[in-house]
């Protein structure tokens, strides 16, 4: 039996190939470790559920803010990985919080590239229309911002010339999976249509040529030891789909914390970086060995050569945890 059945249950199917021995071995608590910044040939902040308009939210940029000047170059851009907006946004897109919670907090003297986004469900849910109010930002602005979202889903090569990482963005606001979280009232999802669309497209893009590295970024995640858990629809659909392909990483946020999961049997790494600035979720039992942090920061993903490095950063500017990984889909703890 396929370890994506649904029919397995979570505790079984899930098995993190982290334990306390390899730690050990690893001198994870290394203080020169911790304080290492490690810059690639491409460099990219990670941030996600993020716009609560709160300290928390002002905290965690401020550390963004310190570690990007610490990185001795310019960030190549930010993923954004839902839950841009808290609560109701009033005026769309002329509202003052795309200044205060958005370009004044990550402002482009440190971050003066594009700023890719998805979107989580409380853009869907918290404002009438705040999903569209957020693809139709950049169009308002004459495309003079950093906000870029040309769709619910949509691709991105990087560098243009000669790339060395194919990023997939896409929409995981499904009825099911929302309604769990919100209800019916209003509804707050991706229309059944689209969200066909997008499954047709997410396997061409699958199958078509890509770059040595692949990235996919959605809002939910498929698997997580955190408050919300594993997103059984997702596990259904899209993992057979970044399994078949050999997708390397799997970038999600909604759980608000921060998680690494590698799973045995399967190619593809799971990370969530959903403490952005939310109230932070506590992981009360977590299965042995995991690496899940229940604490507010960020990350910081980078491609040098023939790896890709993640570091889950905290609001002291250390790393939390990182691992590296080839394009051969070999994976080791760095910190």
């Amino acid at each position: 039996m396929s370890p994506l059945e649904p029919t397995f249950t979570r505790r079984r199917l899930i098995k993190t190939l982290f334990c306390s021995s390899l730690a050990m071995q690893l001198n994870l608590n290394s203080t020169a470790s911790a304080e290492m910044v490690r810059n690639g040939d491409l460099d990219f902040m990670v941030l996600g559920d993020f716009g609560a308009g709160n300290n928390d939210q002002k905290k965690v940029a401020e550390a963004m803010d310190v570690y990007a000047r610490r990185l001795g170059k310019k960030a190549d851009g930010m993923f954004l990985l839902g839950d841009n907006f808290y609560g109701a946004v009033h005026d769309g897109v002329k509202s003052e919080r795309w200044k205060t919670g958005f370009s004044d907090l990550y402002p482009s003297r440190r971050f003066p590239n594009p700023c890719w986004a998805v979107l989580g469900n409380h853009d869907y849910h918290d404002t009438i229309g705040g999903a569209q109010m957020q693809l139709d930002y950049n169009a308002f602005r004459k495309g003079k911002t950093r906000w870029t979202m040309p769709d619910n889903f949509y691709r991105v090569d990087l560098p243009a010339k000669d790339p060395k990482v194919t990023f997939l963005m896409i929409d995981t606001n499904w009825e099911p999976i929302n309604r769990r979280t919100h209800g019916a009232n209003p509804p707050c999802w991706i229309s059944a249509e689209k969200q066909a669309e997008q499954l047709v497209w997410l396997k061409q893009q699958l199958e078509s040529k890509r770059a040595p590295f692949t990235v996919v970024i959605g809002h939910h995640p498929l698997y997580s030891d955190g408050n919300h858990g594993d997103t059984p629809e997702l596990i259904k659909d899209i993992g057979p789909l970044l399994e078949k392909a050999g997708v390397h990483l799997y970038l999600g946020g909604h759980d608000h914390d921060m998680q690494h999961l590698e799973l045995e049997g399967l190619r593809t790494s799971f990370v969530i970086s959903g403490a952005g600035g939310a109230g932070i979720y506590r992981i009360d039992k977590p299965r042995k060995g995991a690496v899940a942090k229940s604490e507010h920061g960020f990350s910081h993903l980078s491609f040098k050569e023939d790896r890709l490095y993640l570091s889950h950063i905290g609001l002291n500017g250390k790393s939390l945890h990182a691992f590296s990984k080839g394009t051969d889909f070999t994976w080791k703890v760095e910190v």
